[in-house]
């Protein structure tokens, strides 16, 4: 249960918030009048938050929770880009509170909101730490999920997080094994709002949910520095999952958007390479999982390497391809003399294995390359059925290749 923490212990977390974690733990015989696992927490919290949480970090008197609530929230990019995407209106509530961050950033724009959790140590962090995020208007209410839906007026926007663990720490892909099941609670929040986001993890079947959530509008599938970091679903009571539009989001500084149905793909037709052209063109991890395969080649004029590839080329430079675009600079088959010569300038290189019969780490050690360097290898299969290596670099102003998380 959270306590009240002492001015000695609020004073020796800020004095030694950069120190290290593991070294300090050593030290707390020294230090009796601290609330030593707390003041832990503390600094391995805000640690993270300068990584994850830039404003929270700076913000000044903020406390943290466990370490698995910190692991499972939004980062800063994902949680602006949602308030974005939610907009604003009188009224929200966030039925899955969490640390707090989705709702500290969708909030401010609704003049009423409310932020339910069944767990009281992060209730009382979240009140603690709402005023100090400009969001003093948030109301904390320390309740099940199911149980405040049943009792709360209706708003113009339901949000909520299901829990991705089971019981025994493992990691759920079905919306029927998160915790609220958001399926058998759809006819009670499609009385309470006439919005409902729903943020799931990436690891989810897409197909599966709309299947278990009829009335999906749109899906956003919301990747950063290139791994897909989650689903959300905005539901409402005219929508049909059928017809849902899929917006493939790449945050990488700007923000790369790719949006399309699921029919659209299913009609695309695009060609397939009878040779390698001049550029390479690897979509984004937000497409991939979306199941936009041949729609992007369609769209932008390139051919498919095969169709189970999902890597695309064109003599042409096309800029604002939603992924990595690379200029091919060698090409081989997989005999070792052609491999040497392919290979024979290199002592590291990035590998990227698609549609091929093996992994990364067996390529490298075939190989004898490090990781890393401006070098870009990927070994894949043609439409003709041979399995290549093509040799890359990166081309001229095509997307950086990180960004803040």
């Amino acid at each position: 249960m959270y306590t009240t923490p002492s001015p000695e212990t609020l004073d020796f977390i800020r004095r030694h918030r950069t120190d290290d974690v593991n070294a300090l733990a050593l030290r707390a015989a020294h230090y009796p009048d601290i609330d030593f696992p707390f003041a832990l927490r503390q600094i391995a919290g805000w640690q993270t938050a300068c990584r994850k949480l830039p404003r929270w970090s700076a913000t000044e008197g903020l406390l943290y929770p466990p370490h698995l609530s910190l692991e499972q929230c939004s980062s800063e990019a994902t949680a602006r880009f949602k308030a974005g995407v939610l907009g604003g209106g009188d009224s929200m509530a966030d039925l899955t509170g969490g640390m707090g961050v989705d709702c500290s950033y969708v909030a401010r724009n609704y003049n009423r909101a409310a932020y339910v959790e069944r767990n009281a140590e992060l209730c009382a962090l979240a009140a603690h730490n709402f005023p100090l995020l400009d969001c003093a208007h948030v109301q904390v209410h320390c309740a099940e999920a199911e149980d405040y839906l049943d009792r709360m007026e209706p708003v113009d926007l339901i949000y909520l997080d299901p829990a991705r663990r089971d019981a025994h720490g493992g990691r759920t892909v079905a919306i029927a094994d998160c915790a609220p099941d958001v399926a058998s609670l759809l006819p009670r929040l499609m009385q309470k709002a006439q919005c409902v986001a729903v943020k799931l993890s990436p690891m989810l079947d897409i197909a599966r949910a709309l299947q278990a959530l009829p009335t999906v509008g749109q899906v956003f599938v919301i990747s950063v520095q290139g791994e897909c970091k989650e689903l959300l679903l905005l539901l409402s009571p005219s929508a049909q999952s059928a017809h849902a539009v899929f917006h493939c989001i790449d945050l990488r500084g700007s923000v790369s958007r790719f949006s399309f149905t699921a029919d659209e793909e299913r009609r695309a037709v695009c060609p397939f390479a009878s040779s390698l052209r001049t550029y390479l063109y690897e979509p984004n991890a937000s497409l991939l999982k979306a199941g936009a395969f041949r729609l992007p080649a369609e769209r932008a004029g390139l051919e498919k390497l095969h169709p189970n590839s999902h890597l695309y080329t064109s003599d042409a430079f096309l800029p604002g391809f939603p992924g990595r675009v690379f200029a091919i600079e060698g090409v081989c088959g997989f005999g070792k003399r052609e491999l040497k010569t392919l290979t024979a300038d290199l002592e590291q290189a990035n590998l990227t294995v698609r549609n091929f019969p093996a992994t990364v780490a067996e390529l490298r050690k075939r190989l004898r390359l490090r990781e890393g360097g401006s070098t870009y290898l990927f070994a894949t299969t043609l439409a003709d059925g041979r399995k290549v290596l093509l040799k890359c670099i990166k081309a001229p102003n095509s997307s950086p290749e990180t960004c803040d998380e």
